[in-house]
């Protein structure tokens, strides 16, 4: 029943107003027609809603315009939820719909890069100049500079393990029950043997070509 104006906002599919709304409510909670009062934030609805959706409605994920039904409102990024939010932390970088939009895609490369909500709002509004002239000129030059680096991704540690019984290292899956195979009694494959080379071959054989010879000469008679 408040009059419009001072950030007052309407939330979806609310059933008719009447005069039994908030009669549940303490009396210094209740809704009167008597008198005014100054407040900081609060919001009312005639509809009984959960603790998800209150929760997501404080963040802005609720759209403020009634839609049907069959056509929700489209939900909003979490880019553009803090962007939206960002004239509550720093009331002279206050941006209009258009501006979230468009500074939105920059700030989700920030998220992708793993920085946190905090982090964004101290990179944003620490050191402000004064005056702030163009609040969404400010917010796009510093998600552009202030960009975080990309997460170094770290290879995984090799694991190399030790046999319970001799020492010896070697690879988990080789260690069946900690222990490895020579102390299993299980012996070891046979290591194929490795071809010579040509030359090698030709020289072999030249030397038992020369030494069959010799041994002729000397059985040859005199």
């Amino acid at each position: 029943m408040a009059n419009p104006g001072y950030g007052k906002r309407s939330v979806p599919d609310q059933h008719r107003r009447t005069k039994h709304d908030f009669t549940h409510l303490p009396p210094r909670e209740a809704t009167t027609d008597g008198g005014s009062r100054w407040i900081t934030r609060s919001w009312w609805s005639r509809t009984a809603r959960d603790d998800a959706w209150w929760a997501a409605f404080t963040r802005g994920a609720v759209p403020d315009d009634p839609h049907p039904p069959e056509r929700p409102g489209p939900s909003r990024s979490r880019a553009h939820i803090l962007l939206a939010a960002l004239g509550r932390t720093a009331p002279v970088l206050s941006l209009s719909a258009a501006d979230c939009a468009a500074l939105a895609p920059l700030l989700t490369e920030w998220f992708a890069r793993g920085a946190t909500d905090e982090a964004v709002l101290r990179a944003l509004t620490e050191g402000l100049p004064t005056p702030v002239h163009h609040p969404a000129a400010l917010v796009r030059r510093r998600l552009v500079d202030k960009l975080p680096p990309e997460p170094v991704v770290r290879p995984a540690p090799r694991r190399v393990l030790e046999c319970a019984e001799c020492g010896r290292p070697g690879r988990p899956e080789a260690l069946t029950g900690g222990v490895c195979g020579a102390c299993r009694g299980e012996r070891a494959p046979a290591q194929p043997r490795t071809p010579l080379p040509a030359l090698a071959v030709h020289a072999r054989a030249g030397e038992i070509r020369a030494a069959m010879s010799v041994r002729r000469q000397e059985r040859t008679p005199v």
